[in-house]
């Protein structure tokens, strides 16, 4: 069985593939519409919005949305990112016809009842507080913000509580009207689905939206800063900021084998220099991310007040290294734990479905599996090292430090210690 999409006159999308052998089916819709989309003064309201789809539409209330879905025994929830908004459902078989109901009815019918705006603002606003009091969460948010200042891709995707303190039903009515456009959604499912079918149950319920065109995200563009958020914590906090390739780039797989190789697993080189050799830390990952227009690498560590200098050093100096000595052996384990994750993912019928829908608003189409291992594999060890050297040279960085991060050095000093 194979992928197959179907496009409805008005641009919604319907994309499906059977996993033959379940008896279960992950269905969902996604939409071309997150944080990033967001005007200033809205800062927050995508989230809030997406919040507000379980609080009742004209034919459920908000305990109807539950119980339908777990009566069957399914399960239903949502997220919202910088550049999507995803609500979806597991079910069984039998039930997808109810799921792409409730689906539908949540997205296109929310009630926006005022009591029920009010309890959603002040579960969002402990949401806010929660992210708030942990470090290792808000850092992120923090360095989003240093390396993309006073743009939408820069900003929390919660929102400041100040601004959600004030939305209004209007408010999340003009965002669905600029942005839940049926060019702008995808209906995706995998598992034990039938594509003609889920296309049959679409049409009646999504294609007499009109066409509107995209509202177009602002371009992203990063900058070197820094953000010092002096606190008495057990722990300092260190996250880095390095500009990487979008996820159209040709260097996509280079950059995320790079970023394996030197942080993405006990075998790395950050976890065996900075924890295994010299034990200042528990935590220390790098991971990197993409976006349509601009990418980045985080490095993330907790230590102590007094080795903080010490691990921010040691972590610039094996980016360093990796552009000089990064072996065979590093690039292919790399690239074997990508392919790995890629595959077991792939058994996953929720991984799936939300696979499709990515890729498919990413290049118009879903590439079959083979080409995303043939591109991995095709990554060298001479591409990851030219890759490391390319970094060295712009030296483009954001750092974010929280907690006793008095020794902390400054990102000057840390970018020229990377140059030198």
């Amino acid at each position: 069985m194979s992928v197959q999409i179907t496009t409805l006159p008005n641009g919604f999308r319907i994309v499906t593939e059977p996993m033959p052998g379940l008896n279960s089916a992950a269905v969902g819709l996604w939409i071309e519409a997150g944080a990033r989309h967001e005007a200033p003064e809205q800062n927050g309201v995508a989230h809030f919005l997406e919040h507000m789809a379980f609080k009742g539409t004209a034919r459920r209330s908000a305990l109807q949305i539950a119980e339908e879905i777990e009566d069957v025994g399914g399960y239903i929830n949502a997220y919202t990112s910088r550049e999507m908004t995803a609500y979806y459902a597991r079910v069984l078989k039998a039930d997808v016809a109810l799921a792409v109901d409730v689906l539908a009815d949540i997205v296109l019918n929310p009630a926006f009842e005022a009591r029920e705006i009010e309890v959603e603002r002040g579960v969002i606003l402990q949401e806010i507080g929660q992210a708030l009091d942990t470090p290792d969460d808000i850092i992120f948010d923090w360095l989003q913000e240093t390396a993309y200042p006073s743009q939408p891709i820069g900003r929390s995707i919660l929102g400041p509580s100040a601004q959600v303190s004030g939305f209004s039903e209007g408010d999340l009515r003009r965002f669905v009207a600029d942005h839940y456009g049926p060019g702008q959604m995808i209906l995706s499912a995998a598992g034990a689905v039938d594509h003609d079918a889920l296309v049959r149950l679409a049409e009646p319920l999504f294609g007499h939206m009109v066409a509107k065109p995209p509202q177009r995200a602002e371009a992203a563009r990063f900058h070197n800063g820094e953000r010092r958020e002096m606190r008495g914590l057990e722990q300092a906090h260190f996250a880095l900021a390095i500009e990487a390739p979008d996820y159209r780039s040709e260097s996509f797989y280079t950059s995320q084998v790079f970023t394996g190789a030197l942080g993405g697993g006990m075998s790395s080189r950050l976890f065996q220099r900075l924890r295994e050799d010299r034990g200042l830390c528990y935590t220390v990952f790098a991971q990197s991310g993409a976006y349509f227009d601009t990418g980045m690498i985080t490095i993330y560590a907790g230590t102590g007040g007094s080795e903080i200098g010490e691990l921010a050093g040691l972590t610039i100096d094996e980016i360093r290294r990796a552009a000089e000595d990064m072996s065979e052996a590093e690039v292919s384990r790399a690239r074997a734990q990508m392919k790995a994750g890629l595959l077991m993912g792939l058994e996953s019928p929720s991984a799936r479905a939300e696979r499709l829908a990515k890729l498919l608003s990413i290049w118009g189409r879903v590439p079959d599996i083979s080409e995303a291992i043939a591109r991995i594999d095709a990554v060298t060890m001479q591409g990851v090292r030219a890759h490391a050297q390319d970094l060295i040279r712009d030296s483009r960085m954001a750092l974010a430090l929280y907690g006793p991060i008095e020794r902390a050095p400054r990102l000057l000093h840390l970018s020229e210690r990377l140059a030198a």
